[in-house]
C-alpha cells in the first residue's frame, strides 16, 4: 500500500500535538475536510458539535475550566462566521482560544467562491491576531505563535485560516519557533518598583480601602496570592462577575459582587472607598454605573497586564502594568518589608460600617411555601446539597445574576459564564467543554428557558460524546431580564418577551436527545429533584424548574445610573 504523502493537514495535527492539545471541538465541512483525515490517526479527541457556535463555546468552557488554550475547528464561509460570536465572547472575557478554519483554495479567494468568506477580515476586531496561511511550511510556526499569543499577556482568541489547497500541499515538519514575533512582547513584569512602593504607601495609609478584583486575577493564576495579600493588608475584597471564585465568598473580608446586580455592601463599599485597588479589572460599565459618580473620593491603583485598559475609563493615581500574580506578590513583599513585623491597620470604623451594611441590606427573596419556586431558592438548595463542589456554567440574564449572588464560590475555575458580551446560549456548550476538560468533576449548566432554546441542540453532542453534564432549565416562560426592564422602564408594555411555559416539553425534548428528562414545580420537591439529578452519572440529565414568572432580580442599579442609587426592591422605585 502506497504511503500517503505528508501534507499541511498532517502538519496541522502534529503542530497541535506539539502544543499539548488533547481535545478540540469542531464541525467538518468542505474546505476543512482535508484536516479531518489525519484526525483519525491523532491521539487528539475531537468532540463533534452540532453547530460551530456551540463548538466555540465548548472551547471557551474548556479554557475557563482549565486555564489552558481551548481549540475550535470549522470550515469556511458559514462555518467560520458561526465562530464569530465565540471569538468576540472570548475577546471580551480574555479567554485563551485558538480557532482553526478552512478556507477556499488560494486561487479562488476573492472570487465569491462557494462557501467563501473574508474570515481574517471578519475576525480582525474580535481576535488578538488572525492568520491566513499561504504555505504549508508555515503551519508549525503559525500554530505555535497562535498558542503563544492566545495564552500570554492578556489572554484571548487567535484565528488561523487555512485554504484547502494549503491543507493538501506536500510539506515537511519543522520544529516551530517564535522567530516571526519580534514585536510581540506582552508585559510579564511584577510592576515598576516605584509604583509598587507608591501603591503600598496608599494602601497602608487608607482608612476605607477596597480591593476591586477582576477576571484577570483568575486568568493569571493569582488567587492564592490575592488571599495572602488581602489578609496581610487587611483590606475587604469585591469580586466582579468574571472574578467569582478568585476570593472565597465565606472569607470575612469577602463582600461579594459589585455593580448593577451586585450586593449592596460591595457596591457601596466601592462608592465610599478612599483607596480603590483594581487588579485585573477593566472598570466595566456594569460595575461603574455612571462613571462620573463612581467612587468619587477614591485614589485609584490600577493593576493590569494590558496597558490599554489603564486610564481607559477611570484615571489611575498609581498605574501598574504587569502580570497580576507577579504584581500581587511584589505588593505583598513590599508591604511586609515596610511593616517590619508590625500589625496591619485595623480600620475598625470601616469594618464596622461594612458589617452594618451586610446586616441591614442583605441579599433577600421570599419563597412562598406553596410556590412558585424562586430561582434563588433553588440555587441555594443546589449549593447546599452539593456543598458547592461543582463547576457551574451559566447562561445570561436573571438566572446568571442569581447564580453569582447565591452560589458561594470558594475556588477559581468553577464559575464559567459569558460576562462582557452577554451571550445567551453560552451555558450548555460551555458546560460540555468544561466537563470534557475535567471529567471527574460535577458540572452544572444553569440556564434560563430563553438561553436554553438557543443552543439546545448541543445536548445531542453531550449524549453522543458521553459527556454527562447536568442541565438546570429555569422556566419562567420568557426573557426574564428583558421583561423586568420593560416592566420597570417601559410602563409594563411587554413586547416580544413571552416564550410560554408548555412548548417545548423540556423533559420529553431532553429524552429525545438522549438525556434524562425531569421536572419540578413545587418548592417542597426541590431537594428530591436535586437528588435525582445527582444520581444520574452515565448520561446528561435535564431538570426543568418551573419558576415564578414575575420575579425580578434585585439589587439593581438602573443602567447609566449612579451606584449611590441602589434599588433593593420594588418599594425603592
Amino acid at each position: 500500500m502506497t504511503q500517503k504523502p505528508y501534507t499541511g493537514s498532517h502538519s496541522l495535527f502534529q503542530s497541535l500535538e506539539h502544543e499539548g492539545v488533547e481535545t478540540i471541538f469542531g464541525v467538518p465541512g468542505g474546505a476543512i475536510l482535508p484536516a479531518y483525515d489525519p484526525l483519525l490517526d491523532s491521539p487528539i479527541r475531537h468532540v463533534l458539535a452540532r453547530h460551530e457556535q456551540g463548538a466555540g463555546h465548548m472551547a471557551e468552557g474548556y479554557a475557563m475550566a482549565t486555564g489552558r488554550v481551548g481549540v475550535a475547528m470549522a470550515t469556511s464561509g458559514p462555518g467560520a462566521t458561526n465562530l464569530i460570536t465565540p471569538l468576540q465572547n472570548a475577546k471580551m472575557d480574555s479567554t485563551p482560544l485558538v480557532a482553526i478554519t478552512g478556507q477556499v483554495g488560494t486561487a479562488a479567494i476573492g472570487s465569491d467562491a462557494f462557501q467563501e468568506a473574508y474570515t481574517t477580515g471578519l475576525a480582525m476586531h474580535c481576535t488578538k491576531h488572525s492568520y491566513l496561511v499561504t504555505d504549508a511550511a508555515q503551519i508549525p510556526d503559525i500554530v505555535h505563535e497562535a498558542f503563544h499569543i492566545a495564552a500570554t499577556g492578556r489572554p484571548g482568541p487567535v484565528l488561523v485560516d487555512i485554504p484547502k489547497d494549503v491543507l493538501n500541499q506536500k510539506t515537511e515538519w519543522a520544529t516551530p519557533t517564535l522567530a516571526g514575533l519580534p514585536g510581540y512582547k506582552p508585559p510579564s513584569s511584577k510592576g515598576h518598583p516605584k509604583q509598587i512602593k507608591a501603591a503600598v504607601s496608599l494602601i497602608e495609609s487608607a482608612q476605607r480601602p477596597v480591593l476591586y478584583v477582576g477576571g484577570g486575577v483568575i486568568r493569571s493564576g493569582a488567587a492564592a496570592g490575592l488571599l495572602a495579600f488581602a489578609e496581610a493588608a487587611n483590606v475587604p475584597v469585591v469580586t466582579t462577575l468574571m472574578a467569582r471564585g478568585a476570593f472565597p465568598d465565606d472569607h470575612p473580608l469577602a463582600l461579594g459582587m459589585p455593580g448593577m446586580h451586585g450586593t449592596y455592601t460591595a457596591t457601596t463599599a466601592i462608592q465610599r472607598s478612599d483607596v480603590l485597588v483594581a487588579i485585573g479589572a477593566r472598570f466595566d460599565d456594569r460595575v461603574t454605573g455612571d462613571v462620573d459618580a463612581f467612587a468619587p473620593s477614591a485614589k485609584v491603583i490600577h493593576v493590569d497586564v494590558d496597558p490599554a485598559e489603564i486610564g481607559k475609563v477611570r484615571n489611575a493615581d498609581v498605574p501598574i502594568v504587569g502580570d497580576a500574580r507577579l504584581v500581587i506578590q511584589a505588593l505583598l513583599d513590599r508591604l511586609l518589608e515596610g511593616r517590619e513585623g508590625a500589625a496591619p491597620p485595623q480600620r475598625t470604623d470601616w469594618f464596622g460600617q461594612l458589617g452594618v451594611w451586610k446586616r441591614e441590606k442583605p441579599l433577600a427573596y421570599d419563597q412562598p411555601e406553596g410556590g412558585p419556586i424562586k430561582t434563588q431558592f433553588f440555587i441555594e438548595r443546589l449549593h447546599a446539597m452539593t456543598e458547592g463542589d461543582a463547576i457551574v456554567a451559566a447562561g445570561v440574564g436573571q438566572h446568571q445574576m442569581w447564580a453569582s449572588q447565591f452560589w458561594r464560590f470558594s475556588r477559581p475555575g468553577n464559575w464559567v459564564n459569558s460576562g462582557g458580551l452577554g451571550t445567551m446560549g453560552f451555558a450548555i456548550p460551555a458546560a460540555i467543554g468544561a466537563k470534557a476538560a475535567r471529567p471527574d468533576e460535577t458540572v452544572f449548566a444553569l440556564d434560563g428557558d430563553g438561553c436554553f432554546q438557543m443552543t439546545v441542540q448541543e445536548l445531542i453532542t453531550a449524549s453522543t460524546e458521553n459527556i454527562p453534564v447536568k442541565v438546570i432549565v429555569f422556566n419562567n416562560g420568557g426573557y426574564g431580564m428583558v421583561k423586568q426592564w420593560q416592566n420597570l422602564f417601559y410602563g409594563g408594555r411587554l413586547s416580544a418577551v413571552d416564550l410560554g411555559t408548555t412548548v417545548p416539553d423540556y423533559p420529553k425534548l431532553a429524552e429525545a436527545m438522549g438525556c434524562v428528562g425531569l421536572q419540578v414545580d413545587q418548592p417542597d420537591e426541590v431537594d428530591a429533584a436535586i437528588d435525582k439529578v445527582m444520581a444520574v452519572d452515565d448520561r446528561p440529565v435535564v431538570l426543568e424548574v418551573v419558576t415564578d414568572r414575575d420575579e425580578m432580580c434585585f439589587p439593581m442599579v438602573p443602567a447609566g445610573g449612579s451606584n449611590d442609587n441602589i434599588v433593593m426592591g420594588l418599594e425603592d422605585l
